[in-house]
């Protein structure tokens, strides 16, 4: 641990101390995809997933309600969650570009109820968002899994200081 006493410089305030702090605080990587009011697929990465409880089984997500795929954020609506690891991290980076190309190539299928499922994940659950919780600009959301299946092992892929990583090293 430092043992340093920060200067005035080094102690940021409110937002610029939350960005410093998250950026060095490693998250595991989840995509999330549904479909869009007019059928169209959309997605998004995530590094808020959460479980919520094992019965029935859980799910709660952070997401801004200003994102591209806020509009599929229903109650009722279904949505992929997939688990990601460093072979799939080109599906992180996929859905963490334009919008207007997250779904263009062959990374994906239609999957139960027609939500896109991404290829290549270490897992993916299809559940049914149940409850949406405005905060701010912001809200979480909790979705009762309903099927899923694990794809092929792989480590971990985390986001830490804005690049994505295996434990240990890059992924």
């Amino acid at each position: 641990m430092n043992e340093t006493t920060p200067t005035p410089a080094d102690q940021p305030a409110d937002l610029e101390a939350f960005k410093q702090t998250f950026r060095r605080h490693a998250a595991g990587v989840a995509a999330i995809t549904s479909l869009s009011p007019d059928g169209s697929p959309v997605g998004f990465t995530a590094t808020s997933l959460a479980s919520l409880a094992a019965v029935p089984p859980l799910v709660t997500f952070n997401m801004a309600r200003i994102a591209s795929a806020w509009p599929a954020m229903t109650v009722g609506n279904r949505v992929a969650i997939h688990t990601l690891g460093p072979r799939s991290r080109h599906q992180a980076e996929k859905l963490a570009a334009d919008n207007a190309v997250r779904f263009v190539g062959g990374h994906w299928a239609p999957g139960p109820h027609g939500v896109p499922v991404l290829k290549d994940v270490t897992a993916w659950m299809v559940g049914r968002i149940i409850e949406v919780h405005p905060v701010h600009n912001n809200a979480v959301v909790i979705v009762q899994i309903e099927e899923g299946a694990l794809g092929d092992e792989d480590d971990a892929l985390l986001y830490h200081e804005r690049t994505y990583m295996k434990p240990g090293g890059l992924g």
